[in-house]
């Protein structure tokens, strides 16, 4: 009895090193065949907007190093969630993956029926850029400095109107970090896009804006707009002349979008980490590098251009964003 256990145990060691060798097989040999088909970037927003931008050069660049083509899909509703969902669902071969920007630390606290878990339900490939933001004004707006708005708002309260791009939009979000900053509501409009909200601050229709460089850049030099401040705690390459908002009085006042890419849980390892030597690559491509630079973008330093980079900033960013969301009550209303 004791041998025939001896060799039953023996022979269920073999098989599970078996299991494990032919896994590691299995694995590199996916590694090597990835990718053989052209890869889908699935995009939140609509063509043109700034995350597609972002997106279409990143993916340009990415098929050069992987020697497939990157599609983006745009695949818009709900904040960007209908994008996430699909993607959590997709077969997690890295033939479809997603970029998104905060959108994904905040939806949690914006949808009460949320299908997935941004933390948990997918792995991680790295981030890829950061993109300031900026605070406008109408043209005619009587502020001219920082001080002069937080006083000018605190005089005023909700009879200033502030725009934004939708529930979870950036600048929505920008709007309330603002409004906690200087401790007064004010009257938020939302919008069909950047694009409407924009559209309607030029027009005279709503008093405020914030919105990243890669949308408002054109109108700050054309001088169609009032600049009052960036949102970063450094002044930036884009406008090195303009203060931050810090400067201007509203002290620690700190808002960036920024952009990760994920990929289904449950995609190979080996997978994972070529679509993440890709994005890297991809990052160093002058062409791509000069197009962000264009839109006011900054790449990211090497070491959040990783898994682990893109997964301790999500949760960083879950944490900042989550209780403050709950705190105001901003939530969809489906």
């Amino acid at each position: 009895m004791v041998c025939k256990q001896s060799v039953g145990t023996g022979s269920w060691i073999r098989l599970a090193l078996g299991a494990v060798g032919f896994a590691l097989a299995s694995s590199v040999i996916a590694a090597d065949a990835f990718p053989h088909k052209p890869i889908t970037l699935v995009v939140p927003f609509s063509a043109g907007g700034p995350t597609d931008v972002v997106s279409r050069a990143l993916g340009q660049a990415m098929s050069k190093n992987l020697g497939q083509s990157v599609v983006v899909e745009n695949r818009l509703g709900a904040g960007g969630t209908v994008a996430a969902a699909y993607v959590a669902r997709a077969q997690p071969d890295g033939y479809t993956i997603l970029i998104h920007h905060n959108g994904m630390a905040t939806a949690p606290a914006l949808y009460k029926k949320l299908s997935y878990n941004p933390l948990n339900d997918f792995e991680y490939i790295g981030q890829v850029a950061d993109v300031p933001m900026t605070m406008l004004g109408r043209k005619d707006l009587p502020p001219t400095t920082t001080a002069d708005l937080v006083k000018y708002v605190k005089q005023n309260k909700d009879k200033v109107s502030l725009a934004n791009a939708g529930l979870g939009a950036v600048s929505q979000l920008c709007g309330l970090l603002f409004e906690e900053a200087v401790g007064v509501k004010m009257t938020s409009i939302p919008y069909q896009g950047t694009g409407p909200a924009m559209t309607a601050l030029l027009g005279g229709q709503v008093d405020l804006l914030c919105d990243q460089t890669t949308s408002t850049l054109q109108q700050i030099n054309a001088n169609r707009v009032k600049l009052y401040g960036v949102t970063t705690l450094n002044r930036i390459k884009a406008l090195p002349n303009t203060p931050t908002m810090d400067e201007g009085g509203v002290k620690g006042f700190s808002m960036k979008v920024w952009h990760g890419v994920y990929a289904p849980k449950g995609t190979p390892p080996a997978v994972t980490a070529r679509l993440t030597k890709a994005l890297q690559e991809a990052l160093k491509d002058p062409v791509v590098a000069k197009r962000l630079d264009e839109l006011g973008a900054e790449i990211v330093p090497v070491d959040k251009q990783t898994p682990a980079g893109l997964q301790t900033w999500l949760k960083s960013e879950s944490d900042k964003w989550q209780p403050l969301l709950k705190t105001m009550k901003v939530e969809a209303t489906n």
